[in-house]
């Protein structure tokens, strides 16, 4: 196997750009990526909640400034993959990638659930290898989330055969991951630390995660706690660095 270098990923629940005190600061989450989150080097972002719930669900965080401050590329550049015309990405799932990434194939997977739930699934060519890269803003319930988690196995039972990446706001409380990351369940066999994310101003649970699978590993799985900026969300932004396995 050729070594390829371990790809930085970070994800973030930005709360609707609401901060805890109730204010909608757009710019400051805006702030926050590129003062916290992108010194991190991170080649992958996933963004939750970064569109308004109500009609006609446009993007929070301004796609150019965005764009610019991350130096990534949105695969929400077709309307096929956003849920609106003026939304930044798909219910609120926006996914970046760097541009030296090469997309090969992209598309929305509607998961079950009486509040409408999607994945981002791209499958790209990394550093020479075929990757998979899935964001995700799973249900508040365990039943719901492990039949999202397995909806989303199926699809990738059925698609070609190579190293997922899944982040996002799984919603899962449980560091061992419970029922909606059991492989028996969904299919997939998903790993990587847990880490605490929420509530911001005292982490008590690892809602965030970064798993993946085929023999790779999630190294120095952080959580970005900085102060001064740890009342922008609800949830603090993590980051880790995942590394190829044998199979790649």
């Amino acid at each position: 196997m050729q070594d390829r270098p371990a790809l930085a990923c970070a994800t973030w629940n930005v709360h609707r750009a609401v901060d805890m005190a109730g204010r909608r600061v757009p710019d400051r989450c805006l702030d926050a990526i590129a003062e916290v989150v992108m010194p991190q080097g991170p080649r992958v972002l996933a963004l939750q909640e970064a569109d308004s719930d109500d009609p006609p669900h446009e993007a929070l965080l301004d796609p150019a400034r965005l764009s610019a401050i991350t130096g990534l590329r949105s695969v929400h550049d077709g309307d096929d993959m956003r849920w609106t015309r003026e939304g930044g990405g798909f219910l609120g799932n926006v996914l970046m990638l760097d541009p030296a990434i090469e997309l090969r194939t992209r598309r929305i997977v509607d998961l079950p659930g009486a509040v409408p739930r999607a994945a981002v699934l791209a499958e790209t060519v990394t550093d020479g290898a075929p990757l998979r890269i899935v964001s995700c803003h799973l249900s508040l319930l365990q039943a719901l989330r492990a039949v999202q988690l397995r909806t989303l196995g199926q699809v990738i039972a059925r698609a070609p055969a190579m190293q997922t990446i899944l982040l996002g706001d799984l919603n899962e409380w449980r560091p061992w991951g419970g029922l909606a990351l059991s492989r028996r369940m969904t299919g997939l066999a998903l790993s990587g630390p847990a880490r605490r994310t929420f509530p911001s101003r005292r982490p008590l649970l690892p809602l965030d995660r970064i798993l993946t699978d085929r023999g790779g590993r999630v190294e120095g799985l952080r959580v970005l706690s900085v102060a001064g900026w740890r009342d922008v969300s609800d949830h603090l932004p993590l980051i880790g660095r995942v590394t190829r396995g044998a199979a790649s």
